[in-house]
């Protein structure tokens, strides 16, 4: 069972180790001591709490979707030429590029700074581990 260090949890959650610790000692993250006595943050438990913490910025489209990733964000930067456009968007802690027809950049009215939603429908999706984990 994998187990994190108050460091590792803090750096995953995006938060300061000051602030799990904090949490560890209000009891909203369990906290439990492991071999060496080091206090440590069950994988699983850390899991739910992230699932718990996370906050989407709310989708101001009205649009119905059968995608279910979608992430709210600005637009960072447009990379255009005559057909096809590279757009940036910062979504959270998130970048994420998409490539489009220019045509399409424009029609959209996309600029930096503007707000837009990324939809992402795909049934390959890949998952990686950190080298040597099991």
């Amino acid at each position: 069972m994998p187990q994190f260090r108050i460091a590792e949890a803090a750096r995953l959650l995006g938060v300061s180790d000051d602030t799990v610790r904090r949490w560890t000692d209000a009891g909203m993250l369990p906290v439990e001591a492991d071999a060496s006595n080091r206090k440590v943050i069950d994988g699983a438990r850390l899991a739910e709490f992230a699932r718990a913490q996370a906050q989407a910025a709310p989708d101001p489209s009205t649009v119905g979707r059968s995608a279910r990733n979608h992430l709210v964000g600005l637009v960072t930067e447009i990379i255009s030429d005559r057909v096809m456009s590279q757009v940036e968007m910062q979504c959270g802690p998130h970048r994420v590029v998409s490539l489009m027809s220019t045509e399409a950049v424009k029609e959209l009215g996309l600029e930096p700074g503007s707000l837009a939603v990324a939809v992402i429908k795909s049934t390959q999706v890949v998952v990686e581990t950190p080298g040597g984990a099991r």
